[in-house]
């Protein structure tokens, strides 16, 4: 049977390794679509994967990518067909189902959404997880009914994947957008996205006050902890934040100040098991809405055979916007 390339995350024991290794299709997880991946990306949490740094993997051996894009190959599903182009985002991939970070992926057809008609692989992928979930994020304050003319949007992890994708997505449907990071010297890439503002993280990191001055009209963040619950102190009346990441801890040291004394509300973004209308209504909104050259200025393609080490370092923060991973060969 012939054999494809892999990555595979194994653990002996306490040990855990990550390699690039050949496998056959008697290899992958059971499923009744089978695609040939294009491209994958690095995500916070295939970083996690990859370091070991938190028990994400629950299933050994793993092929890390919590997403990819392809064509598909054989389908014994209703709704696919070979040659169909399709997207995968979650559903546990990369944590308990084999994942894209390989030539190939067996899936259930229910968790696949069509790639956007005019949309490429590689842009399916630039956006990724990551995009996909900053748009769900913004439609979340669109139907909460946060409109441009409220005020400006916080957005915390800026400089990272979903914030980047956020920044644009905002700026491109006419939000001032305040970009939140720590690291300031990426100013002028976040204005090239479409950020107005540019706030050292530190502003949204000291002590947490019951209710600060108000400053923002809502806001989305991949951070939580303490800048998440500052972020909900500054947001004005009637407001909100779309909540979609813990990079810096699953905790909020918040009060119920902001919720009964502003009518803030606090909007959970769901990504890995988000229904299927909402996931294509997603893709669709990206397809119209994302500008495309401001994806592409934030998009580093990745070779296959560097994606372990670069996902090492997503974890770290010092990445910049989205890297996606090259899979297909030839």
């Amino acid at each position: 049977m012939p054999s494809f390339k892999a990555i595979l995350v194994e653990k002996n024991g306490e040990t855990q390794s990550v390699a690039i290794k050949a496998i056959s299709d008697s290899d992958l997880m059971d499923g009744d679509v089978t695609v040939r991946v294009e491209y994958s990306c690095i995500n916070y949490k295939d970083g996690l994967a990859v370091t070991g740094l938190a028990p994400v993997v629950r299933r050994w051996p793993m092929i890390p990518g919590i997403d990819f894009a392809g064509t598909v190959e054989q389908s014994s599903h209703k709704e696919w067909k070979p040659g169909d182009k399709v997207v995968l985002n979650g559903f546990g991939l990369g944590e308990t189902h084999l994942g894209g970070w390989a030539e190939k992926a067996r899936v259930k057809g229910d968790w696949l959404v069509p790639l956007p008609q005019g949309m490429s692989s590689l842009e399916a992928m630039a956006i990724g997880t990551a995009g996909y979930t900053a748009m769900l994020a913004v439609i979340a304050l669109e139907r909460h009914g946060v409109k441009p003319d409220h005020g400006a949007i916080a957005v915390t992890g800026a400089v990272g994947g979903l914030g980047s994708v956020a920044v644009a997505l905002l700026a491109k449907l006419g939000y001032t957008v305040a970009a939140t990071t720590g690291r300031t010297g990426e100013a002028e890439y976040l204005k090239s996205l479409g950020a107005s503002e540019v706030i050292d993280r530190a502003e949204l990191t000291g002590k947490v006050k019951p209710l600060a001055k108000d400053r923002f009209a809502g806001g989305i963040d991949s951070v939580g902890s303490t800048t998440l619950a500052n972020l909900l102190s500054m947001t004005r009346y009637g407001g909100a934040v779309a909540a979609c990441g813990l990079a810096g801890g699953m905790d909020l040291p918040t009060t119920v100040a902001p919720f009964i004394l502003r009518g803030v509300s606090l909007l959970g973004i769901d990504s890995v098991y988000c229904p299927r209308e909402q996931r294509r209504e997603a893709w669709r909104r990206l397809a119209l809405d994302l500008d495309r050259s401001r994806l592409k200025a934030m998009t580093s393609v990745v070779p296959f055979e560097q994606a372990i080490e670069t996902a090492r370092t997503i974890v770290d923060g010092k990445l910049r916007g989205r890297h996606a991973i090259e899979i297909a060969s030839g």
